[in-house]
């Protein structure tokens, strides 16, 4: 069920002109439908666009209105495991792929956003990945061992540099990687609409998809107003899948991520919180993660109420910590919160599907959206083009419904509840 009025937000306030692209009416025809108007539909739309293909992109809502314009804004690398893990389940060659694609995915969207001069806040000044337990650090040194090992740009920060780094004194240890970064995601996200747009690709807007039939070797979208008839069609719906095909909804949890966020900090507190710029994130059984934006508002995001929230009073969880964090913001205001549905799948790993001949499905980016959603794009072009010159970056499995789906909302909040308690007691 979709929120019934657009969604409240700080990014929504500061994004400007919001886009509005028309419903989607009568009988249209294209070679490619996409379903989804987020990072993985509009970057797979500009990428076929600029390519010559013939695109349509239907959004339920407007483009950047799901996730995609409301979350913590990092663009930060890698899988949810390991490298030396992802090449032990995937083998050398698929797995090797997968971490070079994770880890490549934020200099491809920063390299997109200049290529395409996106006016979105972006800035590459990397990502820390923070543990404040023992165990957590030792899973942060594995981390950086092994992406050492492969030459990526890392290093590990101690203490007194974690305290440099953050402003804060909680952290035994972090890893720095240079490749990370931030950006406005809503500007981001209509920066590629138009971007899309401009190229060739039919964007519409406020026309959710109904069904999706076969007929005379084709496939039929029909929402309220209109329909299209596609070769092929790309299903990128991420945290708010619904039916439209089987089983797809039921193949991941929609879990809400909600940011608090400040008014704009003095200068010397501005100062002394992330002096240098990068976004940080914890390590630990329920991720906190937090950055300071172009205006310096401190942002601070995680797990929140399975439910739409508009103000930080939502999350006090977060405040708190934040004043725990820097005991220098008491006082200061926060004037704004906020949540979207992220999806979760069962192994933590983006899915792509391929249910029949001519659909691709591609969501479950767990959190890491920003960077793998702009990136993907690119890959489900080439592929979607029939492109063999770069082999797919990502397995593409069997649609596996998750057992006991009904109960995923108790399911969530017990493994928030637990996750929170692990990391009191440090397990």
């Amino acid at each position: 069920m979709l929120e019934s009025s657009p969604p409240k937000s700080l990014y929504r306030e500061t994004a400007g002109h919001t886009g509005d692209y028309p419903a989607l009416g009568g009988a249209q025809r294209a070679r490619v439908a996409i379903v989804g108007g987020g990072f993985t539909g509009l970057s797979t739309a500009l990428h076929l666009a600029e390519a010559g293909d013939d695109v349509v992109v239907i959004e339920a809502c407007q483009p950047g209105w799901g996730a995609s314009g409301r979350n913590g804004g990092q663009v930060n690398p890698g899988l949810k495991y390991d490298p030396d893990t992802i090449e032990a389940m995937f083998g050398p060659d698929l797995g090797r792929r997968m971490v070079d694609f994770s880890y490549g995915a934020p200099d491809f969207t920063f390299d997109l956003i200049k290529r395409l001069s996106i006016d979105c806040e972006a800035r590459q000044n990397g990502t820390v990945r923070a543990a404040i337990r023992p165990k957590p650090a030792t899973a942060v040194r594995a981390t950086a061992g092994q992406c050492e090992r492969r030459g990526m740009p890392v290093s590990m920060l101690d203490a007194k540099a974690m305290a440099a780094r953050t402003g804060a004194d909680r952290y035994i240890c972090g890893m720095f990687d240079a490749r990370g970064g931030d950006l406005h995601p809503l500007k981001y996200a209509l920066g590629l609409a138009a971007a899309a747009q401009n190229a060739g690709a039919r964007i519409f807007g406020g026309s959710e998809v109904l069904s999706l039939s076969r007929e005379a070797g084709r496939w039929i979208l029909k929402t309220a107003s209109g329909s299209v008839s596609a070769e092929k069609v790309v299903v990128a719906t991420n945290g708010y899948t619904g039916d439209l095909w089987p089983g797809l909804k039921q193949s991941l949890v929609p879990v809400f991520s909600a940011i608090a966020a400040t008014e704009p900090l003095s200068p010397v507190v501005a100062a002394a919180i992330l002096p240098e710029r990068p976004v940080v994130y914890e390590a630990g059984n329920i991720t906190v993660y937090y950055r300071i934006d172009a205006r310096n508002r401190l942002l601070m995001g995680g797990r929140g109420p399975m439910r739409p929230i508009e103000n930080a009073a939502a999350v006090g969880y977060l405040t708190d910590y934040a004043l725990r964090l820097w005991p220098a913001l008491a006082g200061t205001r926060w004037t704004h919160g906020w949540n979207g549905r992220v999806a979760i799948t069962k192994d933590h790993l983006l899915h792509v599907h391929e249910p029949q001949d001519g659909i691709l499905v591609c969501l479950g980016y767990n959190g890491r959206g920003v960077a793998m959603a702009s990136a993907m794009g690119s890959a489900l072009a080439r592929c979607l083009r029939g492109d063999q010159t770069v082999p797919f970056p990502m397995p593409i499995s069997p649609l596996k419904p998750i057992r006991f789906h009904r109960f995923w909302p108790v399911g969530v909040k017990a493994a928030i509840l637990s996750g929170r308690l692990k990391d009191r007691i440090g397990l």
